[in-house]
């Protein structure tokens, strides 16, 4: 079990030690459930009733906190807490699964196939022909990887994720299990022959760097040219991008949200949970979408939306106290 004393913890953070406290830290835990040999965290003022009835030792505290830590017990100050909190939780974070040997013999692996330098490959995975794959990237058991893909250094792939053929995946990406990237976007046109004919997805996916992608998530294949997510995108678990979507730098999409085809998001954009874009939308740099929203035009850069139909926040507030007061007089 790894444990630390406040002093190394803070050696880390780089923050002011405020009380004092001998006892060895043996993990982070939540204010109310942390125990006497554990570390806390308190990143807003609304939270600093809790630590009284706290058993943690030590919280990693804002520097504008307003209370003491108390008897035999210690805060560090830091500017952030909320970041500081992703320092500690690295230093206690237990080592990932074990690969025994670098390339498992159950894995297939195509003979063009180019294999970077220190790069594991679990059981039962397939690379196709023409892949390449860079410096010390991660491959858990059953991964597909189709011709013709391209993956840069450090990524890690985790189990049950496919990607399909001719996609290209940057450097220090993580995708998540199960994740598919470059599946057929939802492409259907009704002819009175043959009623819903399919229309062919001939483009591929193209993600950047430091890209992070959740669990079940799908990202579609461009019916021509690229689906495209900039570096730095963080992309919840069970998100649809559909087809010829593009995401600029840094754009974070929360669970169960959704892109329909050819969606634009500037750089920075957030998606709050379940909310849904509909196709051809272009939501501009930094603006935020509330959690489920629909958003069937477009949305200025900086703009906060709430509803359905997703409308500017202050108004949608305006429309819900109106309703609510209706509501209320409609019931005396």
């Amino acid at each position: 079990m790894k444990t630390f004393s406040i002093q190394e913890i803070n050696d880390v953070l780089g923050g002011e030690i405020v009380g004092s406290t001998a006892t060895k830290i043996t993990a982070p835990e939540q204010l109310e459930a942390a125990t006497e040999t554990e570390i806390s965290f308190i990143g807003s003022k609304k939270y600093e009733k809790f630590w009284q009835n706290s058993k943690a030792c030590v919280a990693v505290v804002n520097q504008d906190i307003s209370i003491e830590p108390g008897e035999n017990r210690a805060f560090i100050k830091v500017k952030n807490a909320d970041l500081a909190m992703s320092q500690v939780l690295e230093l206690f974070a237990p080592a990932p699964p074990v690969f025994d040997i670098d390339i498992h013999p159950t894995a297939i692996i195509d003979t063009t196939a180019v294999i970077g330098k220190g790069t594991k490959i679990g059981a039962g995975s397939y690379i196709g022909p023409n892949v390449s794959i860079g410096d010390n990237v991660t491959i858990y058991p059953n991964v597909t990887i189709l011709d013709e893909c391209s993956i840069g250094q450090h990524t890690i792939i985790w189990s049950g994720t496919v990607i399909r053929e001719r996609c290209l995946i940057g450097a220090y990406c993580i995708l998540h299990p199960n994740c598919t990237i470059g599946a057929d976007g939802f492409g259907f046109r009704p002819c009175p022959e043959r009623g819903l004919v399919k229309i062919p997805q001939i483009g591929n996916v193209i993600i950047g760097n430091n890209v992070e992608i959740g669990a079940n998530s799908c990202v579609d294949r461009g019916k021509f040219s690229s689906t495209i997510l900039g570096d730095g995108c963080k992309i919840d678990n069970l998100v649809q991008i559909g087809h010829n979507s593009k995401l600029g730098k840094f754009c974070i999409m929360a669970g169960n949200s959704g892109l329909a085809g050819s969606v634009t998001l500037g750089n920075g954009v957030i998606i709050g949970g379940s909310a849904s874009i509909k196709d051809h939308t272009t939501i501009g740099e930094g603006a935020i979408v509330g959690a489920g929203s629909g958003v069937a035009a477009d949305v200025e850069a900086g703009k906060t939306v709430l509803g359905y139909p997703a409308v500017e926040a202050r108004d949608a507030l305006k429309q819900w106290a109106i309703l609510k007061r209706l509501v209320r007089d409609s019931n005396k």
